[in-house]
This record gives structure tokens, C-alpha cells and sequence, in this order.
């Protein structure tokens, strides 16, 4: 059974990830980072991988409309035309050099990079910070037309030089509006159609901007110590997850 004409997806699917999408932005807000890593774990189990990191990429880009709306008045611009800079350049290069690596390699080098910048700070704070937010947002949108999920790598910088916990979530979520509008206009021009699955991502998108909000209304009563706190492990977890991946790949255990 099709629920609003979304290919292979019945009600309770339906349901069971627009709620994940409200889940994960919340988390994404309160933790600084993860919510789009745990959302796209979810789809994987669901979805045909044809489909799935353009439908997450268009979700994800709705949620990170959503919540620089909300939280706009917390966002670095200083950050933001270095990154977009950064992200036209990530979108023109493309995959080739990226494709002839194998997976695992490429996750053990996010995996070891994410590790160093988030236990050392102050390695996120190498070089003028405008030079640094270009290469970040060229990674950043290189590497997420394969992975989509990138702001686990954009976090780190962005808490390196952020003064507070709002200023964190807020240029986050912008920054990586940019990524996923790159992304979008690169899947375009492919000629891939994601029109099947409008109503799925017109109903995440909406459970995405409930959850941003009330991730911001409790990220006001957390102290910045604890936030830092869970920013780090949260990371670390996710790092050490896609490091054992890559271990895994690589025939090593």
C-alpha cells in the first residue's frame, strides 16, 4: 500500500519517520550535531539507496531553513559568505578523485579527523577563520553528495570559534542549508526526480520545524559547560562508530 502516493511507504512508515524527523532535529538542536547522521541511519533501513540521500538532503535542507529561521539572530555571520564560497567549489568539483577511494578509507579519515578536531579545539582554530570556513564548507559539500550527512564535520570548527551554545546550533544549521542547497542543485542537474516522495518530505519537513524550535527552548535551559560536554561525546561516538566501520571494511577485525 502507497500512503499519499509515496512509493512503498504505508501509514505507519509514514508516520514512524516524519516522527524520526522531529526526534532528530530536536537532537540536532540540543547536541549541536547528530540529528542528520541518526535521520539518515533511519532512512537507510527504509528507503531504496537511489533515492535516499536526495530525499534526506531535501529534508535535511528544510530543517536547516527552519531552524536558521528560528534561531536567526544567533547565527556568525562572519561565517557564512566564506562557507558558501566554500560550497560552490565543493559542488563544481564533483566525485572523481572522491569515487576512486574506497569507503572504508574515506570514513577512517573522517573518523580520525573529527576525533583530533573535537579533543583539540584549538586545531579548529588553525589560519584566518575565513580561509578555514572556505575549505570546511568545500569538504563539507564534496564529500556530502556520497555521505549527505556532514554536519558532524562542520561542528567541530563551528564550536571551535562559536561563544555560546545558541551561536553553535544557529550557524550550523546555516552553514548546512548551503551544503544541502549545493547538493540539491547537483542532483538536479543529473536529472534526478524525487517528486514520488513530495508528501514524506512535505511531512518531515513541517515534524523538522517542531522539533528545531523545541530543541532551541531546551538548549535555554542547559549550561554551556554540560552542552560542551554532550557536543564531545556525541561526536566522539559517531566518530568512533564510523572509524569501527572503516576498520571493519578494511578487513582488519
Amino acid at each position: 500500500m502507497e500512503f499519499f502516493i509515496t512509493p512503498d511507504v504505508g501509514p505507519l512508515l509514514f508516520a514512524g519517520l516524519t516522527f524520526a524527523s522531529f526526534a532528530t532535529a530536536f537532537i540536532a538542536v540540543f547536541t549541536g550535531t547528530a540529528g542528520g547522521v541518526i535521520l539518515l541511519a533511519i532512512m537507510a533501513t527504509v528507503m531504496p539507496p537511489a533515492a535516499l540521500i536526495p530525499v534526506h538532503t531535501v529534508i535535511q535542507l528544510g530543517s536547516g531553513v527552519t531552524r536558521t529561521i528560528i534561531m536567526r539572530r544567533y547565527v556568525m555571520n562572519s561565517t557564512v559568505l566564506p562557507f558558501m564560497a566554500g560550497t560552490a567549489l565543493g559542488a563544481v568539483a564533483g566525485a572523481k578523485v572522491f569515487v576512486s577511494l574506497p569507503s572504508s578509507t574515506l570514513q577512517f579519515i573522517l573518523a580520525s579527523f573529527i576525533l583530533t578536531v573535537t579533543w583539540m579545539p584549538k586545531l579548529g582554530r588553525i589560519g584566518a577563520e575565513g580561509k578555514r570556513f572556505v575549505v570546511l564548507g568545500f569538504a563539507a559539500t564534496f564529500l556530502g553528495v556520497f555521505v549527505s550527512a556532514t554536519g558532524t564535520l562542520v561542528a567541530p570548527f563551528v564550536a571551535s570559534v562559536a561563544p555560546d551554545r545558541r551561536n553553535h546550533a544557529a550557524t550550523v544549521g546555516a552553514l548546512m542549508t548551503f551544503v544541502h542547497i549545493a547538493k540539491m542543485l547537483a542532483f538536479s542537474a543529473i536529472g534526478f526526480s524525487i517528486g514520488n516522495y513530495a508528501w514524506l518530505m512535505f511531512a518531515m519537513i513541517v515534524a523538522g520545524a517542531i522539533g528545531n524550535w523545541l530543541g532551541e527552548v531546551a538548549l535555554n535551559h542547559v549550561t554551556e559547560r554540560r552542552f560542551r560536554l554532550i557536543l564531545q561525546v556525541v561526536l566522539s561516538v559517531l566518530a568512533l562508530n564510523l572509524l569501527f566501520g572503516a576498520v571493519r571494511g578494511m578487513g582488519w577485525v
